[in-house]
């Protein structure tokens, strides 16, 4: 028996969403974005390893546009992936290459301040034991600790925030504040918070004084909403083989499907990666969410550095795909887009790539997000419960 690693590297969409007008940053629809081909136009891209399975053949099938510097003449399988969820977001994304459609809108706090309803605030106030919150806005996390960091330190009161996706965010400093009281807040405030239909609430750690700024840590914790039915990971955790989640996958799955979960930054992350490469049995999911991309580049807007991290990934991954065993699968697509050089700094509607080591060189095509599951599932030989098709 073989196995299967499901690598989501967050927000590196292909542009060509058939639906992107719907979707908007401030005023501006996301038709016509594409994370990719508009970093090798801008500031050039070389990923060979990815190019070679497929990447710029992808780009030009998802969306008519030809990258820069890429579609080498694949030796993997390729093709593009379209979601159905009326969302841009993590969860969406990946619930539905899991095989589970979102059945539902998804709830964004209005963009005026203050723009948390009064009885969420209160609820918040009344866990913390405090008497009142800052923030309470639309705001960048490493902005928000500029503006309310040192009124942090001085009230106690948490910082609480938003973004164009749907989250309720709380900030707080993990020795003034304390870690364990910010996450048993967070995780307390989860299910007012997801009645809402508000995907996540996101504990934001940070260390630091006003005289020298504020730095978020990596004790990051997201409290997402369960998904509504059983998702790939549940397949293959209910056929009786291993489910190792990497990054975040724990966190948006709400562990539901997951036998273990390691977290860090998306170097430490690929280093489990190798780990796992050697060590995972036959049989098992190794499902890994890099975030990067998205959370230092994508939302900032800063396509150098989105690039220099796609370089990097690309050079790993080529270490990674040479420790594969016979019969392995490995597929590496993304979640959304978030085009670097679009406007605002919201994600972006796109499709995304479906990159495949391990089954030779072909067009898969255009395919639906859940398609991806059920091929998974195809190789592992579980049942699939979802309604996407093998693509294998």
């Amino acid at each position: 028996m073989s196995r299967a690693f499901l690598i989501v590297i967050d927000s590196v969409g292909i542009g060509g969403a058939p639906d992107a007008g719907r979707f908007f940053n401030g005023e501006v629809p996301d038709t016509g974005a594409n994370t990719v081909a508009h970093i090798a136009e801008t500031v050039g891209l070389t990923v060979p390893v990815m190019d070679g399975l497929g990447l710029g053949r992808a780009v030009t099938l998802a969306s008519g546009d030809v990258a820069p510097g890429l579609g080498a003449e694949p030796v993997g399988a390729w093709g593009a992936a379209t979601e159905v969820s009326p969302g841009k977001d993590t969860p969406s994304g990946h619930w539905e290459l899991a095989g589970v459609p979102v059945p539902w809108d998804w709830h964004y706090f209005p963009d005026t301040d203050p723009c948390f309803p009064d009885d969420l605030v209160l609820e918040v106030c009344r866990i913390a034991g405090t008497g009142g919150i800052l923030g309470n806005r639309h705001s960048s996390g490493t902005v928000i600790l500029e503006e309310e960091g040192a009124r942090h330190i001085e009230t106690g009161w948490p910082i609480c925030y938003t973004s164009a996706d749907s989250v309720f965010q709380i900030a707080a400093h993990e020795e003034h504040f304390g870690l364990d009281r910010l996450l048993a807040l967070c995780e307390a405030m989860a299910p007012a918070v997801h009645g809402l239909k508000v995907g996540r609430v996101i504990a934001r750690p940070f260390l630091g004084a006003p005289e020298e700024g504020f730095t978020r840590t990596g004790n990051r914790h997201d409290y997402a909403i369960a998904p509504p039915s059983p998702t790939l990971c549940n397949w293959v955790q209910d056929a009786g083989q291993p489910v190792h989640a990497v990054g975040k996958i724990g966190d948006i799955f709400s562990m539901s499907g997951i036998d273990d979960v390691v977290k860090g930054d998306d170097r430490t992350l690929m280093g489990h990666l190798m780990r796992l490469a050697e060590e995972a049995e036959d049989g098992a999911l190794v499902f890994a969410n890099l975030v990067e991309f998205d959370s230092l580049y994508g939302h900032r807007r800063n396509p150098g550095g989105y690039r220099d991290h796609l370089e990097w990934f690309d050079a790993a991954l080529g270490g990674l795909l040479a420790k594969m065993r016979e019969g392995d699968l490995v597929l590496i697509t993304a979640d959304h887009g978030n085009d670097p050089t679009w406007a605002g700094t919201d994600h972006t509607r796109e499709r995304v790539p479906v990159l495949i080591h391990g089954i030779g060189a072909r067009e898969i095509g255009n395919v639906a997000f859940a398609d991806v599951a059920a091929s998974i599932a195809a190789h592992l030989g579980v049942p699939s419960q979802g309604p996407g098709r093998s693509f294998l």
